[in-house]
């Protein structure tokens, strides 16, 4: 389901955006490479002060790479609900006008995000039209009726990522780029660095960002070398070309030769 919303979301005119936290910073000495002098590394402090931690909530859009992201202390439902709320009704309101569908029409799109799952998302009988998909990894929090409620009432479908499968969800990624870009090498005093250190390197990221594609070239790369290979017996085994074909009664007498 997931997959689909990455491939299929954003030309069935749906915004997609995955959503994730990152965390907790201390203020301590981050490991990275420096510009100093070679033979003459950066040197980091042995002993250092715990001034408290820093959050990173990120909402990033893959089909264009903008990345929407706050520095917090504290990352509780009431927070990261807030902030959620406020960016995704800017997000929507962004978007272009709805089309104009019958109410069983746009019933059933909303279906279409909830085929296979164990646990779909209870949809109210008044549904508005469907705007944007938004992947979720899957936390209670992130399951507040009021939230989902919240949620659909303003067009945007949760899409939760199963147990275990946190690696769905594409902010991660992006979080990643940032936090080494961010902290790699580096030796924040306090919290409020953090935030400042993040909150500027999105800003720079998204005066010229990369789009993400579900995938893309390395996924495409393994599928051929899928197709070239041919299995044995059932087995982990393979080879790069099939075998010779040798007929029963050969095999039988031994008088076979496979190359």
């Amino acid at each position: 389901m997931i997959e689909l919303a990455y491939r299929c979301g954003e030309s069935l005119g749906l915004s997609v955006w995955t959503q994730d936290e990152a965390g907790p910073f201390q203020t301590v000495p981050y490991e990275g490479t420096s510009w100093a002098p070679e033979g003459e590394p950066q040197h980091q402090p042995h002993e250092y002060v715990r001034n408290g931690t820093a959050k990173i909530v990120t909402l990033f859009h893959p089909a264009t790479g903008e990345v929407r992201l706050t520095g917090v202390t504290s990352c509780t439902n009431v927070v990261l609900h807030a902030w959620l709320k406020q960016e995704l009704s800017e997000i929507v309101a962004k978007l272009p006008p709805a089309a104009a569908l019958d109410a069983e029409t746009t019933r059933t799109l909303w279906q279409l995000w909830c085929v296979g799952l164990d646990t779909p998302v209870s949809l109210p009988n008044d549904l508005p039209p469907l705007r944007a998909l938004l992947v979720w990894d899957n936390l209670c929090g992130h399951k507040t009726p009021s939230m989902v409620e919240w949620l659909i009432q303003n067009g945007v479908m949760p899409l939760y990522t199963p147990l275990g499968g946190s690696w769905l969800n594409m902010a991660e990624s992006i979080q990643r780029i940032l936090k080494r870009r961010a902290l790699d090498g580096q030796h924040p005093k306090t919290v409020a660095e953090i935030i400042t250190w993040f909150e500027q390197v999105a800003k720079a990221w998204n005066r010229k960002p990369t789009p993400f594609e579900w995938g893309g070239k390395r996924a495409a790369r393994r599928a051929r070398s899928r197709q070239r290979r041919h299995t044995l017996g059932g087995s982990g085994a393979c080879t790069r070309s099939p075998l010779q074909h040798v007929p029963e009664t050969a095999a039988i007498n031994g008088g076979a030769h496979v190359e």
